[in-house]
């Protein structure tokens, strides 16, 4: 291991600083994905990460050990049975040398850098730790090498699968989760077969005949002004990867699988690129670096100076110059037969030669067809072809002999979701798998097309056939080719993978493959901004006023003729991306110029905001009837995305007029649209006023599943994506025993509540708004409101306590709407300290508080401090349109966030922490805010 000390308090660690220098590592103890560690290269970077790394661990220790920064970082995935047996199951190798996070690193399987003793030097110290440790089932052992002299060093060790076991599962076919539960109940490896090949046991190593590229899925298309360097503490929210026959083909197939507006290693469409790759001279670790490389090889940098000033072995910054080397030769040069399967064999789309070589993507692959060029499909069977498999899970290749004849009978496509990332989810997940096994259960063979590791849609035994590729149209169109009998390709579900599948529906129907349920014409009215809002015109159903924009001074006249603040809504986006509520023309602007690029082709809807309730819907059509399981209450008022909102089912105050609105008006968008399969709409409501009903508007459909869809199938028992998939296959809801309308309610009532992860990325502010920015949730269900509320407040640890001490900075827009939470606070003898201008309301209400200086460092305690120090439990934080005072709230949010405590931003969100506090004490009453200023006295 490397010297190390573990310490407990910032003293011990400031002794041995002094002791041994810097730079050091801080590793807290009991943590996932590094959480509140790093590296530290100065003494006050060395006191901050330690402090947060004590935060971060249960028990209040990390480990200080020396930096081995550049080594290269060696994995390996082994599992033993109880009567020690032992095998390697993958061993995998970073890119990336030492310093930046396994799940922050790019990750090659097999590893193939390594010499051959160099290989079985690191398998047997792995084979001896897990024996000395006397693990039963899997475990990753994390290793530091460096060749010259053989030297290594123990990292890390886990005892338990982790985000790496996944990658090897699906990087060999060998399910280490699967083996290791069996191992637990008493079986030898001997005894246990191996699934896919069906007649060997799992006591063999599996043999790898092709070679496997992980990427990570990082959050910064979210979040640009997010601190991009890449540490020992994880940021990203998700990864994909990719199988080839060489590693430069799997790089580049793992690189169209990000889905982020590139199809080659050596793009350069990325915004900011010129400004990204200075920041690489640096050589620090970036989430930018692959691409930065790629680019300096083009701009004639040397294998020997990159290899200098990154520490990324030689071996893959000369697969990147076999790249960037084929890309020359499609610059400018005739595209013959030759020059195609070169091409194709290194991992360039149709797309990227169209780029290189001046024509469209249509045209290129029309030539390779021509010319005979088209993948074939190789078996992922974990023996190397040694023995005959039977496993359905394959991957393309530019090579001879295709191992995957298409599946005889009825069956059907069903497209992934990709990378989890930001409004893209597991929930996806949830609904592919789902989808899949209803598939079979209606008789039709499921073929799952995902490039995404992490996700039960990827198990070898979940469909009927896998195909691990990119989501893109090329992939698609090759997997669909093969999978033709007769001149019939099977058709495709695209409701079920999120908005990535939904936009595959466009180009699908455009070159004329079939696609199962809604079709493409109805897809597009629901996803296209300016059709939907003609089509809601046509339906007479209300929707905020507003316009659709294809220019600067066309939003700026909607704008003025609808009021501000308004909300800018992209189309065809997902989780609320890109959209906003702008409050002037000047932010107007500024949006439109920055945030978004508005022009014919990609017109943005500009329409007024309006405060209301907000709420949603998941629906099932059939083309006559519509179902709607429940009805979703969202706590925060309209203007927080739905994805960060808390959401109630059933709607506990919604009246039954609204009810019946929101089913009317559900029931005659479903039809009209034509949807047969899944749709999620969301509504707000304006009202009542006096003498006046709720106006119930429209905000958007989304013609798929939705995230929301696991959370109502689990708390209705209303199997939702099951439903969807049979209606797709021409079943009625009827012929399957339900109704139109809405669901029964059921006696239980479900919270959904947010998770976020703003502490692993620092710098960026994390206020809720119409863009999502959490990445997780968690569910709360009870036979009651308050019990609800609590368990989904406590999972997503944002529950407050009696008598804690609670900061508040409440915006001068908001402070009337705090008066019944501040009052709530107090009740639960909660201390309160608050800002200058909250400090004075506050008692104005004759309740005790702390003023708080607002200013850093302009007085002795300022908002840091409290927070920092532990005085504080929780922040209110609430927010103006104005700019400067969010910018003065940035530092009270993000100290908030790194110190793990919680952080509200919507007063709605915090006065339902308070009211699931206060349910728990025996006597209380909470006024609502009206009727507090309505009584007389403090």
């Amino acid at each position: 291991m490397p010297p190390n000390r573990t310490v407990s308090s910032m003293a011990e660690a400031m002794d041995y600083e002094a002791e041994v220098g810097l730079p050091l590592v801080i590793r807290p103890a009991y943590t996932l994905g590094g959480t509140g560690g790093g590296i530290a290269n100065t003494p006050d970077e060395f006191r901050s990460i330690v402090d947060s790394g004590l935060s971060a661990s249960p028990i209040s220790q990390v480990l200080l050990e020396r930096s081995l920064v550049g080594w290269k970082e060696i994995e390996y995935e082994v599992i033993r049975d109880g009567a020690d047996n032992c095998i390697t199951v993958c061993n995998m190798e970073n890119l990336d040398p030492m310093g930046a996070h396994t799940g922050d690193s790019i990750v090659v399987a097999p590893s193939q850098t390594l010499t051959d003793k160099e290989y079985q030097m690191l398998r047997t110290a792995s084979l001896k730790i897990i024996r000395g440790l006397g693990i039963e089932g899997g475990c990753n052992i994390q290793l530091a090498s460096r060749p010259h002299p053989d030297a290594y060093y123990v990292i890390e060790v886990n005892p338990r699968v982790s985000r790496s076991s996944a990658l090897a599962s699906k990087a060999t076919g060998y399910p280490i989760a699967r083996v290791s539960a069996k191992i637990a109940v008493g079986k030898r490896l001997d005894e246990i077969p191996n699934e896919v090949t069906g007649t060997t046991g799992a006591a063999f190593e599996p043999a790898l005949d092709y070679c496997v590229v992980k990427i990570p899925r990082w959050p910064f298309d979210k979040f640009p002004n997010g601190d991009r360097h890449i540490t020992t503490q994880m940021k990203a929210t998700g990864e994909v990867m990719a199988i080839d026959r060489s590693f430069e083909a799997a790089l580049q197939k793992a690189v169209r699988s990000l889905e982020q507006g590139g199809s080659r290693v050596a793009r350069n469409e990325r915004k900011n690129w010129r400004k990204a790759v200075a920041g690489f001279i640096a050589a620090v670790p970036n989430d930018l670096r692959l691409w930065a490389v790629a680019a300096a090889l083009r701009r004639g940098a040397t294998r020997t100076e990159l290899v200098a000033q990154t520490s990324i072995d030689p071996w893959f910054i000369a697969a990147l110059e076999r790249i960037v080397d084929q890309e020359r030769r499609l610059l400018g040069n005739p595209l013959t037969p030759a020059v195609l399967w070169t091409s194709k064999r290194l991992g360039f789309s149709d797309s990227a030669i169209a780029t290189l070589s001046g024509l469209l993507p249509e045209q290129v692959r029309q030539l390779r067809l021509q010319h005979g060029i088209k993948p074939v499909f190789k078996m992922v069977d974990t023996c190397a072809a040694e023995f005959e498999a039977r496993t359905p899970y394959y991957y393309s290749a530019y090579d001879t002999e295709n191992e995957a004849p298409p599946l005889e009978g009825p069956k059907a496509v069903v497209l992934g979701s990709g990378p989890i990332r930001i409004g893209q989810g597991i929930e996806f997940d949830y609904c592919s798998v789902h989808a899949a096994w209803a598939l079979s259960e209606a008789g039709v063979a499921s073929i799952m097309i995902n490039s995404n590791p992490e996700t039960v849609s990827t198990d070898f035994d979940t469909s009927d056939r896998l195909y691990f590729e990119p989501l893109d149209e090329e992939a698609i169109r090759d997997i669909l080719d093969n999978e033709t009998i007769d001149d019939k390709p099977p058709a495709s579900l695209v409701q079920f993978g999120g908005q990535t599948a939904i936009n595959l529906s466009q180009s699908l129907a455009a070159v004329g493959l079939p696609i199962l349920g809604s079709s493409a014409e109805a897809i597009d009215i629901a996803s296209d901004r300016q059709r939907f809002e003609r089509f809601l015109d046509n339906l007479g159903i209300p929707q905020p006023p507003g316009a659709t924009v294809a220019s600067i001074a066309q939003a700026l006249t909607v704008a003025q003729r609808i009021d501000y603040p308004v909300v800018v809504r992209p189309s065809y986006v997902l989780g609320g991306r890109a959209m906003e509520i702008v409050g002037n023309a000047t932010e107007l602007i500024r949006y439109l110029t920055i945030a978004t690029e508005v022009t014919p082709e990609r017109q943005v809807l500009v329409d007024h905001y309006i405060e209301g309730r907000e709420c949603e819907v998941d629906a099932i059509c059939d083309g006559e009837t519509v179902l709607i399981p429940g009805i979703m209450e969202h706590v925060e008022r309209a203007g927080v995305h739905s994805g960060d909102s808390m959401a109630i089912y059933p709607g506990l105050n919604l009246t039954e007029g609204e009810v019946d609105t929101l089913v009317e008006y559900t029931t005659r968008i479903g039809l009209a649209l034509g949807i047969r399969g899944l749709m999620n709409i969301q509504f707000v409501l304006q009202g009542p006023q006096p003498e006046e009903e709720t106006t119930v508007y429209v905000l958007e459909v989304n013609p798929r599943g939705s995230r929301t869809i696991p959370f109502i199938s689990k708390v209705t028992g209303v199997p939702v994506a099951k439903l969807a998939t049979r209606v797709m296959l021409g079943a009625t809801l009827q012929e399957l025993g339900y109704s139109g309308g809405l669901w029964p309610k059921q006696r239980l009532v479900g919270i959904k509540a947010p998770v976020f992860s703003m502490s692993k990325l620092s710098g960026v502010d994390w206020y809720m708004g119409p863009e999502m920015k959490s990445t997780g949730e968690v569910m709360g269900v009870d036979r009651n409101f308050a019990a609800a509320l609590t368990k989904a407040l406590q999972a997503a640890s944002i529950n407050l306590s009696p008598g804690m001490g609670v900061l508040l900075s409440i915006s001068d827009q908001t402070k009337a709407d705090s008066l019944s939470l501040i009052q709530g606070l107090a009740a639960a003898n909660c201390q309160l300290y608050a800002t200058e201008g909250t400090a004075a309301m506050i008692n104005a209400m004759g309740l005790p508080v702390t003023t708080i200086t607002k200013r850093i460092g302009e007085g002795s305690p300022d908002v840091l401090d409290v927070i920092n120090d532990g005085t504080v439990g929780a922040v209110v934080n609430t927010l103006s349109g104005d700019t400067s005072v969010m910018e003065d709230g940035f530092y009270i949010r993000r100290a908030a966030v790194e110190r793990r405590i919680p952080c509200f931003t919507s007063l709605d969100t915090a006065r339902a922490a308070m009211e699931s506090m206060l349910s728990g004490l025996d006597n209380y009453n909470i006024l609502t805010t009206e009727e507090y200023l309505n009584t007389p006295g403090p």
